[in-house]
């Protein structure tokens, strides 16, 4: 049996599926102001390590019984949320239990002898149980390893970055282990990826972690090859400018993935860490980006349970459609280098108030139409493409079209991080000739703010403004990810026992539902 029919058969029990179930949920997300351990050089007891956890998880079981009581039905909390994350591998150990495969069938709140040690698992299995809400954490796993197989560390244990699922009866319904860590030396990267899903009657749930959100697996492969209708998403995001703030980009993951994405991130001003949101396909329900002060943030909102049958669901884009059917606009000024931290962008200046520029590197050409409603004096803007290999890491593959604003109104200062604007645009249209299928669009305002409802993709790949000007404009950008350039990249297809698997539980779910006694 090939594994296209497994897939489609699949797809369809999930269809089935959808009959009867509910057509919007409400969604909450946690931005946390974790409380961060004095000392993390030194290792401490592991009575110690969870009077430090309860701290923290004292402020989530507030902001759970908050969210449950405005009806939320499921809500993320950031990763790194009960202890932070300055550790080696030495000093997070007291800190980690070990957290069983979901197919034990556990509720730890109901059983917490069944396992040693699990004693934050059963506070979180208390926390979903009690409010009859589905809670996703970030805790430590530890699992025991053979000293003897050369992968093993040194103290006989691999250490993972976990993420947690509890139902609304506190039943361990989903367990991830992180797979792109992010300089994480107390953490273990395990295997291979895990392409971690659960089923709800309000949608199909995946789940990744953080830096996770950049790479193919697992990220891409829960939306294309699992069909999930929501992601989880746990977070410790360092913002950076001009593409990668997390509202900026995690919201244009979810509109480019065509998926709701729930983001939660660590709210830690020092570190640049803030920005949260519940994000649909077609634009912010909700977001949450706060530099000023120090406290967390609690963010509800309702969104569509199955997206993709939404009547406002954009359907595939080609994102190469329209720019590759037009001539290249005349170059009007020269083409000069600049960077984008690292990245060496080809640029050209939008000097005038209106026009069509076009500019390339490699293969990729960008082309922009605007009209700005009036050229602010002070303001200088260009139009920038890249095309390769991005960052310090030189392992991902980058294609880029944006119109960016400068720093100021030397041309040198062209890709340095700017976060006021004043100029706003009565159109633009932003194209490019990718050579990719994964094309993130953003556009991002002064003071870091998103715009919803002000843009849109069209099927043809061009990223358009509408309902009137926009807002004073920072970025408006198609981030492109080619990932099978990528100098790490392995995907392979879904294996028959991943899709049998997936089949299995879609027919199961279906029973459940049939007989009423799904939660």
């Amino acid at each position: 049996m090939s594994a296209s029919f497994l897939t489609s058969v699949a797809a369809f029990a999930l269809l089935i599926l959808k009959i009867g179930a509910w057509d919007t949920f409400l969604a909450a997300v946690y931005e946390h102001a974790v409380i961060l351990p004095d000392e993390t050089e030194t290792p401490v007891s592991r009575d110690e390590a969870l009077i430090f956890m309860n701290k923290n998880i004292d402020v989530l079981e507030k902001v759970i019984k908050q969210a449950a009581e405005k009806g939320a039905h499921i809500i993320v909390t950031p990763e790194d949320a009960l202890y932070g994350w300055k550790f080696t591998r030495e000093t997070i150990f007291p800190y980690l239990e070990d957290i069983p495969d979901p197919q034990v069938n556990w509720i730890p709140c109901e059983d917490p002898g069944r396992f040693v040690h699990t004693q934050v698992q059963t506070r979180l299995s208390c926390l979903a149980k009690d409010n009859s809400i589905y809670v996703l954490a970030n805790i430590g796993d530890k699992k025991k390893c053979n000293l003897h197989k050369s992968t093993c560390p040194s103290n006989g244990y691999y250490q993972y970055n976990t993420n947690v699922v509890y139902n609304t009866e506190g039943k361990l319904v989903a367990r991830y282990h992180k797979y792109n860590l992010y300089y994480e030396p107390q953490f273990d990267v395990p295997e291979k990826p895990e392409l971690v899903t659960f089923n709800t009657t309000f949608g199909r749930f995946g789940i990744f972690t953080c830096f996770d959100i950049l790479f193919h697996d697992p990220a891409v492969k829960l939306v294309k090859d699992f069909h999930v209708d929501t992601v989880l998403f746990p977070t410790a995001w360092m913002n950076v400018l001009p593409f990668l703030t997390a509202v900026e980009f995690h919201s244009a993951w979810a509109m480019g993935m065509g998926v709701n994405l729930l983001a939660a991130n660590i709210h830690h001003v020092n570190m640049n860490m803030t920005g949260s949101g519940i994000y649909a396909p077609h634009s912010p329900k909700s977001y949450h980006y706060d530099m000023e002060t120090a406290s967390g943030k609690l963010l509800i909102s309702e969104v569509d349970s199955h997206p993709r049958l939404s009547p406002v669901y954009q359907p595939d884009v080609n994102w190469s459609a329209y720019a590759r059917t037009i001539k290249p606009f005349p170059i009007q000024k020269t083409t000069f280098g600049g960077f984008v931290s690292r990245d060496e962008f080809n640029f050209t200046e939008v000097y005038e108030s209106a026009g069509n520029l076009t500019v390339c590197q490699k293969k990729l050409c960008c082309h922009l139409s605007y009209r700005m409603l009036e050229k602010e004096e002070n303001e200088v803007y260009v139009l920038g493409a890249f095309s390769g290999y991005h960052g310090r890491r030189k392992r991902e593959y980058w294609q880029v079209c944006a119109m960016l604003k400068c720093k100021t109104a030397h041309l040198t200062t062209c890709g340095r991080p700017v976060e006021t604007a004043s100029t706003r645009f009565a159109m633009f249209s932003l194209s490019g000739t990718f050579e990719t299928e994964y094309v993130f669009p953003e556009v991002l305002l002064s003071k870091i703010h998103l715009s919803p409802g002000k843009f849109e993709v069209l099927k043809d790949g061009r990223l358009v403004n509408k309902n009137g000007t926009s807002g004073p404009i920072l970025t408006v950008s198609l981030f492109g990810r080619w990932y099978t350039k990528d100098l790490t990249y392995n995907s392979s297809g879904i294996s028959g026992s991943a899709i049998s698997y997936q089949l299995i539980s879609a027919l199961v779910l279906i029973t459940a539902l049939q007989n009423n006694v799904l939660l």
